[in-house]
């Protein structure tokens, strides 16, 4: 079935693929781009964090 989700592709070196696939084996997670959507959605709720700690100073 086709998914009406937008579709991009990424070039990862060696290590970072590694990183990511040890975080989907760790997670569970069924399959890289659930493992990358989980990584991002971890990065933006950080810098969104970091971004309000920096504003309250």
């Amino acid at each position: 079935m086709p998914t009406k989700k937008p579709i991009i592709s990424i070039v990862l070196d060696e290590e970072t693929l590694k990183q990511v696939e040890d975080f989907q084996y760790d997670n569970r997670i069924p399959s890289r781009s659930k493992a990358l959507n989980e990584i991002i959605r971890l990065g933006i709720e950080r810098l969104e964090k970091e971004s309000k700690h920096e504003e309250g100073n």
